[in-house]
């Protein structure tokens, strides 16, 4: 899981597209209204985010809905923090009861 949203997290395009459904979803045709690449580039884009689990869609008639599935993104982030020597916080919040 991880290899492959690192990956996915590595280009700025997917980053910015993560942004916007951060918001809230969307559907495919706003979101590549947002960028000047082609309709098949921010396809690949969208898929690639979706192979790494980090999004996903829901068809809607003619249209995808896509929405952030941010308990990957969270996991991400606690595996990065992991690899910095940081966990979660935890610790800091005991030590600051104590």
């Amino acid at each position: 899981m991880e290899n492959s949203v690192f990956k996915a997290l590595a280009h700025p395009a997917r980053r910015q597209l993560l942004a916007l459904l951060r918001k809230g979803p969307r559907l495919a045709g706003d979101l590549a209204a947002e960028f000047e690449a082609s309709w098949p580039t921010m396809s690949r884009h969208l898929a690639v985010l979706k192979e790494a689990e980090l999004i996903t869609a829901e068809r809607q008639g003619n249209q995808i809905l896509y929405r952030v599935n941010t308990s990957v993104l969270e996991d991400a982030a606690t595996a990065l923090l992991g690899l910095l020597g940081r966990d979660n916080g935890d610790d800091d919040l005991k030590e600051a009861a104590e």
